[in-house]
């Protein structure tokens, strides 16, 4: 029997007096509103993060853009993604002790909510910028330190993203079972069109929106001290028309809702529960994808698995994100069923003890 998820229609707070969520379920627009201020932890445990994916069937390339502020520290990267050569070239800097300080961005501007602020990092590696309001985001970034094999080093460039004024989205706000002052609020936006141009050492790439699609995961939270999840997520056009999901699961207590939705035409089509299957100790094997309520069947394709690792003790993080293509089914709302073929996207495994 599928489980009965709690959908948020309204606004609301996001915690209570108590520092626990208000309310917890799901919602096709960021109803909560966040308040950094309400949270009842230590600041070495608040995490607060914006990250951009876009990707180019046309060109067989990605960039992908992560701007987090994790309490003891600042994590700010751009990756480069060759789905030709299958390789990615990532270029990452660590700030110190930044205790949320990171998202006050230049201007003194506060970004406190999904759909609105400036961010804005610089240093010796890289400088990245995040722009957004009234619907559109750019996106403006700069290193001088990748040699990527294209007339020279360096990674420059920008994007503007289009978000249509209510496209739906997939918002989840959900806690820990041992501890349910331990949240999670997170919005996710599947396939914004995106057009920039992107500077490969000597080499330049169009990125035009009837190609390129981008994404957004947008994430604010206390976590517990250790974690593993599992995400996966698309955009693109499928059968003429804007497609994309959002699956994912092992990320605090999920009995009040899933994050897993298909969105077609802007519209979202909710699922289930869904179980990722692939194997450990080969990310580069073919996965599948199923739900509790068979109207989703993917099989996945690896091409490039960005991956990363650390290990300070205290800290660890093990992350595999691979891109690659989908092909199979799935069944909207209305059970009319889309099918894929070749669609351009990513599956990620992700530990954290931090």
């Amino acid at each position: 029997m599928t489980k009965i998820q709690n959908e948020i229609t309204a606004p609301m707070p996001l915690l209570d007096s108590s520092g626990r969520i208000t309310e917890e379920g799901w919602a096709r627009h960021p109803h909560w509103r966040y308040d950094r201020d309400a949270i009842r932890a230590s600041r070495l445990r608040i995490k607060e993060w914006d990250y951009y994916y876009i990707l180019s069937d046309d060109l067989k390339r990605g960039i992908t853009f992560t701007f987090s502020d994790l309490g003891y520290a600042g994590l700010i990267a751009m990756c480069w993604l060759d789905f030709e050569k299958g390789r990615a070239w990532q270029v990452d800097t660590i700030a110190p002790l930044t205790l949320g300080s990171l998202f006050s961005g230049r201007r003194g501007e506060a970004a406190p909510g999904p759909d609105e602020g400036f961010l804005f990092f610089a240093d010796s590696k890289l400088s990245l910028e995040f722009d957004f309001s009234s619907g559109v985001r750019k996106i403006r970034f700069r290193s001088p330190v990748p040699d990527i094999g294209e007339g020279g080093r360096g990674l420059a460039g920008e994007f503007v993203l289009d978000q249509p004024k209510g496209t739906e989205s997939m918002n989840i706000a959900t806690s820990w079972e041992r501890n349910r002052r331990r949240f999670y609020y997170n919005r996710k936006i599947n396939c914004m069109p995106a057009v920039g141009k992107v500077m490969v050492g000597s080499r330049e790439y169009d990125f035009l929106p009837e190609s390129s699609f981008a994404g957004l995961d947008w994430g604010r939270g206390a976590w517990t001290y250790v974690n593993r999840w599992f995400w996966s997520s698309a955009g693109g056009i499928a059968d003429g028309r804007s497609f994309g999901f959002n699956l994912g699961y092992g990320f605090s207590d999920r009995s009040p809702a899933s994050e897993n939705i298909v969105f077609a035409d802007g519209i979202g089509h909710k699922l289930g529960e869904v179980v990722f299957d692939f194997n450990p100790d080969d990310y580069m094997a073919p996965w599948k994808f199923s739900d509790d309520e068979g109207r989703l069947e993917l099989d996945f394709r690896p091409v490039v698995d960005r991956y990363g690792a650390f290990n300070l003790l205290a800290v660890k993080s093990v992350q595999h994100q691979v891109f690659g293509r989908f092909s199979g089914r799935i069944i909207l709302d209305d059970g009319s069923e889309v099918k894929l073929q070749d669609f351009l996207g990513f599956a990620e495994d992700v530990y954290n003890r931090w």
